[in-house]
């Protein structure tokens, strides 16, 4: 169903804290003694209670299969008070095809932007990462010589196709070797049915610890969002001791730990500059 990839594909980052992953860390640091913080469980609470476009119920109203595809493929704790779908079988195909288009999206956008930052460069490529060798190559021969811009955008477009095409190929051999035949099937499987092949797994295992090692924790990018993240700390003391900054619909609520989900569902919801500018505002963090 390509609707539901697509409803998924577009709202399963609404959950994401200010500055990524390590927004989330922190927000899961402070939040460990109400419930943790999870950006997957976020997109769900956001498209089930605190969105409100409906006057007799909270929420987007939005099917199952949709709110499901937003949890992906994690396995929740049955004793988490704040993870209240249990999921112990595989999700819908839809959900499977969209957890990794979105790894396929961030390891090329993050490479083009890493490439035209001039973080990364095309001969340490070459040299550590075998997906790019491969892919120049094949540029090189298609194309012959190009002006630097243009290779690195048809490299990573090859690299992306590489993706694509592993995957449809894989995908449709391991649903022909289980013999899965309907919905029911795919959630019965015990391994996911949307993979990619172990040749294309070691592929993108070395593009990821390639792009770690060189541009996630580059001191130009590292050293920014590590003062950018320690912003969210005294950012929610501030709003707990005055939950008013956040607005009657945040700051009307009843006993530590909704004042803190409340801080935290606000916090979350945030850009970061946004983050800046409120911290600015408020003349937090120096």
């Amino acid at each position: 169903n390509e609707d539901l990839c697509e409803t998924i594909a577009l709202a399963h980052d609404l959950g994401h804290a200010p500055y990524g992953h390590k927004g989330e860390e922190t927000l899961d640091h402070l939040m460990k003694d109400h419930g943790g913080f999870e950006h997957n469980l976020q997109s769900l609470k956001i498209v089930e209670a605190l969105e409100r476009k409906y006057p007799g119920f909270p929420g987007l109203n939005l099917t199952w299969e949709t709110r499901e595809g937003l949890c992906k493929h994690h396995v929740f704790d049955e004793g988490h008070p704040h993870k209240p779908h249990i999921i112990r079988h595989q999700p819908s195909l839809e959900a499977q095809v969209a957890n990794l288009a979105d790894e396929i999206a961030y390891y090329n956008h993050d490479l083009d932007d890493g490439l035209e930052s001039g973080l990364l460069n095309e001969n340490q490529l070459s040299a550590s990462v075998e997906a790019w060798r491969l892919a120049k190559k094949h540029v090189e021969q298609q194309f012959g010589v190009l002006e630097k811009e243009a290779k690195h955008f048809y490299v990573i477009r090859c690299l992306i196709d590489g993706m694509v095409r592993d995957v449809v190929h894989f995908t449709s051999r391991r649903l022909e070797s289980e013999g899965v035949r309907n919905v029911s099937e795919v959630r019965a499987s015990l391994v996911p049915l949307v993979t990619y092949s172990q040749a294309q797994q070691q592929h993108n295992l070395e593009l990821r610890e390639y792009l770690y090692r060189n541009l996630y924790y580059h001191p130009e990018v590292h050293e920014p969002n590590r003062r950018a993240v320690a912003l969210l700390v005294p950012l929610f003391d501030y709003y707990l001791k005055n939950p008013s900054e956040m607005g009657a619909q945040y700051g009307q609520v009843n006993g530590q730990n909704e004042l803190a989900r409340a801080v935290c569902n606000y916090i979350a919801g945030m850009t970061d500059r946004f983050v800046c500018n409120e911290c600015q505002r408020l003349g937090i963090g120096g």
